[in-house]
This record gives C-alpha cells, sequence and structure tokens, in this order.
C-alpha cells in the first residue's frame, strides 16, 4: 500500500456545512429555555454572591476575631477599616477585589450583629424594597444553609 504524501488533511465544506447545521439545531433547542427565565437567573446569581460574600466574612472573622461592624459595611472585605482590634490581621490584597452589586444593580445590605444571627447579608430583590415575592422576593444569608 502507497501513501500519498502529498495530500492535505482537513475538513471539506459539507463537513463544516453539517456541524454548523446541528450546532444551529441545538441553539435554537437550548437558548429559548434559558432566555425565558432571566429572573430565575439573577435569584441565582444573587445567591451565589450571598454565599461567596459569606465565606470572605467567615475569613475576616478568622483574621480579625470579630465581623465587620455595620458601620464598617461590606467595604472591609476590600479595604482595611481604620478601627480594627489590636492583633487583628487583615489580609493584604483584602477578602474581595470589590463589593458586587445585586444582579438588579443595587448594594447588597449587611448588619452586624443581625437579627438572624452574627450578621444578616440579604438583596431585597428585583423591587429594591422589603419583602415582594417571585423576582421582587428579598434573598437572604439565612436561609440559604
Amino acid at each position: 500500500m502507497k501513501i500519498n504524501s502529498n495530500r492535505i488533511s482537513g475538513f471539506t465544506l459539507i463537513e463544516i456545512m453539517v456541524v454548523v447545521v446541528i450546532m444551529s439545531i441545538l441553539a435554537s433547542i437550548v437558548v429559548p429555555k434559558i432566555m425565558s427565565r432571566p429572573e430565575e437567573a439573577r435569584i441565582a446569581k444573587a445567591s451565589q454572591d450571598l454565599r461567596a460574600i459569606g465565606a470572605a466574612l467567615d475569613l475576616y472573622r478568622l483574621d480579625n476575631f470579630t465581623y465587620p461592624t455595620t458601620d464598617q459595611g461590606l467595604a472591609a472585605l476590600v479595604t482595611a477599616p481604620g478601627d480594627l482590634q489590636s492583633g487583628a490581621n487583615w489580609k493584604k490584597g483584602g477578602y474581595l477585589e470589590r463589593v458586587p452589586k445585586d444582579p438588579w444593580g443595587n448594594d447588597y445590605l449587611y448588619l452586624a450583629p443581625g437579627s438572624h444571627g452574627e450578621y444578616d447579608l440579604y438583596s431585597w430583590g428585583a423591587d429594591g424594597a422589603s419583602g415582594g415575592s417571585d423576582s421582587a422576593a428579598d434573598i437572604n444569608s439565612w436561609e440559604l444553609y
């Protein structure tokens, strides 16, 4: 059997077109399912943000003996507060790169001490006001764990 060494291998135009058609069919099935649920995606993102901020708060507490106060707020996770306790070991570079906004563009709310534990961390949802239902419902840390 002789092998032709001058032959260049690759994909033919037909093969590429078949792949594009298959991808288009899959996209036409998947995209409408994803696009019809943007509020569910925003709620899931807010829940994930609250978990990530909660983990950063726990690390802050390990290094500094206590959670940031309400006055220090979540900014204490990004820049060192001026009123740290003696012996505190605030992590160089911070605990978060920046304090995120909730998916609706509002600040996450933080109280320490909280009425549901050592701190309360929450978003008021799509309506930006306490209470509500569906996408306007409050999303809070104490119901995530």
